[in-house]
């Protein structure tokens, strides 16, 4: 039998196998956000879901795919443009790498690239009549999520890596794989625990005070405890607190934090206290100078006491947001995936649209979040790009408006933009105005109860241009005014109407505002309103 004979077997078996499916599995199939395709032993086609044909756009339609090849499928993908061969391989040995994940045992998801920036997540499984399942996914979204994640570490002044539930490294910075004598974390990758501490100690890049079996020994002890913490050292004199911790999927989380100073600082006052020892027991009938010794180390001891209390209050601000934040969307697009992607069959188009549409939304305030983080780091770092240039702040004011009409109408809020003057310019970053200008008209938005009103404006104040975002809402104390500026807080009003959010919104539009040479002022009397006042620089 020639290859054409082969292709229309081939497709008479994929029509026969299309018709056992009831009336209702092939639209259920087809609604599916995940293609589906059959092969046969030989690596046939035999049959296609409706999706295959939303991620490779350039292709002939799915009927006519019927009957070939898994190789011809690549080949056609590589002719088309649509397959970006990765790195400078070659065009038979990216096949053969594409075609080794059909073989027993190479059953691992694999990631290819398309040459519009997508990623697509490949699955495959043999079937028990010895052909094979394949399944593809936009994985392009949870990608980017996870670089941005790797930028979020890699950014953050401590070590921090993440062990799968079998100790097996996940995910770490830069600067951990650099502690451990690796040139990157691809290096590690996959590499249990045991054998990067081993290799750390081979590459002595540790302080170790007794054996090496024992230290290691410490060490694992240490990171398999439910809470552990000790202080390591290098050869350098830099000190880290390593803590250890375990996550709920069975994993574990470690950080290294840099503790050099404190260290340092401990071993100062463990010298000025023996100083002093030998002071006194030298100028015995000194008792004024004693006492003066006495009162320096007290302060010194308060000082120190007093910084490592604000720095662990910080971080215990910061772990608590990022752990509670991260993991509510998160579990919600594992949760509704899930249920997609084991109990898809049950559930109708509705549902099916419905699911998605509640995946969509966690990923979108998950992205938020760390675009919210990601921006604070950069400003805290000195670090953000502005690119400014004169803009019409009417216009600015209006265009951030316009994105929370639809949430104000929702809650009868009126919201309106007071005339000005028609030539305001400013002299900003028009990505960053925006944001700032955003999270101040969406605080007032979500902070208002319904049927109340929120009042915009701008107008000129010597060399700046001031925009006011005022509502009439129930206000906050005092008290709350000043901590709802800090990172991670969040004031008492009208948090029966927002349950979302980090506390990340003012800090942010302060912290841009001072980048850009102006300030954001805040004034509220509870119970009575809230205003928020941007001045930023005129053009």
């Amino acid at each position: 039998m020639g290859f054409s004979g082969v292709v229309l077997a081939a497709r008479a078996s994929a029509v026969q196998m299309q018709s056992d499916f009831s009336p209702e599995l092939q639209p259920a199939l087809d609604c599916l956000r995940v293609a589906i395709t059959l092969f046969d032993a030989q690596e046939r086609l035999t049959y296609c879901s409706q999706h295959f044909g939303y991620i490779f756009r350039t292709l002939p339609e799915r009927e006519s795919l019927v009957g070939l090849a898994y190789e011809d499928l690549i080949r056609m993908e590589i002719a088309s443009g649509e397959t970006s061969l990765e790195g400078a391989q070659s065009t038979e040995n990216y096949i053969a790498h594409r075609r080794a994940q059909l073989r027993a045992g190479e059953y691992a998801p694999r990631d290819i690239e398309l040459s519009d920036g997508r990623v697509i997540e490949v699955k495959a499984r043999q079937t028990p009549e010895g052909g094979w399942i394949v399944l593809w996914s936009d994985a392009t979204h949870a990608r980017h999520l996870l670089r941005r994640l790797e930028t979020a570490v890699d950014l953050s002044a401590d070590a921090f890596a993440f062990w799968d539930s079998h100790d097996r490294l996940a995910l770490c910075s830069a600067q951990f794989a650099e502690l451990h004598g690796f040139h990157t974390p691809d290096e590690m990758t996959g590499l249990p625990f045991a054998d990067i501490v081993t290799t750390a100690v081979r590459r002595d890049r540790f302080k170790i005070e007794s054996d090496a079996e024992n230290w290691i020994a410490r060490r694992i002890d240490t990171h398999l405890a439910p809470a552990g913490a000790l202080t390591l050292e290098t050869h350098s004199g830099a000190a880290f607190l390593v803590r250890d911790r375990a996550t709920r999927d069975g994993g574990r989380a470690t950080v290294f934090t840099d503790v050099t100073e404190h260290h340092r600082a401990e071993r100062a006052l463990a010298e000025q206290t023996a100083t002093l020892e030998r002071t006194n027991h030298a100028l015995k009938t000194s008792e004024v100078a004693a006492r003066r010794q006495t009162k320096y180390l007290a302060d010194l001891t308060k000082r120190l006491g007093a910084a490592e209390a604000e720095a662990d209050t910080a971080k215990t601000a910061l772990l608590r947001t990022m752990s509670h934040e991260l993991k509510t969307p998160l579990n919600a697009i594992l949760g509704f995936s899930d249920l997609l992607r084991l109990s898809g069959d049950r559930f109708s188009p509705e549902q099916i649209t419905e699911y998605a549409g509640l995946i969509h939304n966690a990923g979108g305030n998950l992205l938020k979040l760390i675009n919210q983080i990601l921006d604070l780091t950069k400003i805290a770092a000195n670090r953000f790009p502005l690119r400014r240039r004169p803009l019409p702040a009417g216009g600015a004011l209006w265009a951030a408006t316009e994105r929370f009409r639809t949430r104000a109408a929702e809650k009868n809020i009126a919201i309106q933009i007071a005339d000005g003057e028609s030539d305001l310019l400013v002299e900003a970053d028009e990505t960053a105005l925006d944001n700032m200008l955003g999270q101040l008209i969406e605080n007032a938005v979500n902070f208002t109860q319904d049927g109340g009103q929120v009042r915009l404006s701008t107008a000129r104040s010597g060399r700046h241009i001031r925009f006011v975002v005022a509502d009439n809402g129930p206000g906050v104390s005092a008290d709350d005014v000043l901590r709802i500026q800090r990172p991670f807080e969040q004031s008492g009003r009208g948090m029966t109407d927002h349950t979302q959010g980090a506390g990340l919104g003012l800090p942010l539009a302060q912290g841009l505002a001072e980048l850009h040479g102006g300030k954001l002022t805040i004034a509220s009397i509870f119970g009575d309103g809230f205003t928020a006042t941007l001045d930023i620089p005129a053009a």
